[in-house]
């Protein structure tokens, strides 16, 4: 991979290549994929750990698929459990509560569901939002739906990084911001 398609970060200490993937004409976004990494994974879920220590909350909540790792690797790191919104509806998750999003990467409409078994577990509490990165925010406004359907209130959203806009995601809890490359 030559510079020009790859952009280069540094993560609770460790360094990544990044490939860069065209979403549109003319932009570029560096794609981060956890799957697999288990070095990286493991020190961002340490690293956020660390950040969310001063956050009251009872519940972390990520949708699937790609950081999925990092929600299980921040309950290890926390002791706190996780629930995970599918996007796809099985038969088994009964009464399930849904939302719709725009992911940037498939550039597709992606369904979000909560399981009816999760419901109970997220009702009244205080939820942290994880996301492995977070770029339009599209998720994050599926998941946010689907909490206040639940009756569930966010403690906070995290990500390994941001992307885009960064004023946009001042709110965010991150360990660092990824430019759009445009050409």
């Amino acid at each position: 991979m030559d510079k020009k398609d790859s952009y280069t970060v540094e993560i609770a200490g460790l360094k990544r290549n990044l490939r860069l993937f065209e979403v549109a004409p003319g932009l570029r976004i560096a794609i981060l994929n956890i799957l697999g990494d288990t070095e990286l994974t493991q020190a961002a879920a340490k690293a956020l750990a660390e950040k969310l220590q001063a956050i009251p909350y009872d519940v972390l909540v990520t949708a699937e698929a790609k950081s999925i790792p990092l929600a299980y690797a921040l309950s290890v790191e926390t002791g706190m459990p996780y629930i995970v919104l599918r996007k796809a509806y099985k038969p088994y998750m009964g009464d399930a509560l849904q939302a719709e999003t725009l992911s940037i990467t498939t550039g597709k409409p992606q369904t979000l569901i909560l399981d009816e078994k999760d419901r109970s577990l997220i009702q009244g509490k205080r939820v942290v939002v994880v996301d492995d990165v977070i770029s339009t925010g599209s998720t994050l406004q599926g998941i946010r739906i689907i909490l206040e359907k639940a009756g569930a209130s966010v403690a906070a959203e995290i990500a390994i990084m941001t992307e885009g806009e960064k004023s946009k995601w001042m709110d965010i809890i991150s360990l660092g911001h990824l430019p759009l490359f445009t050409e």
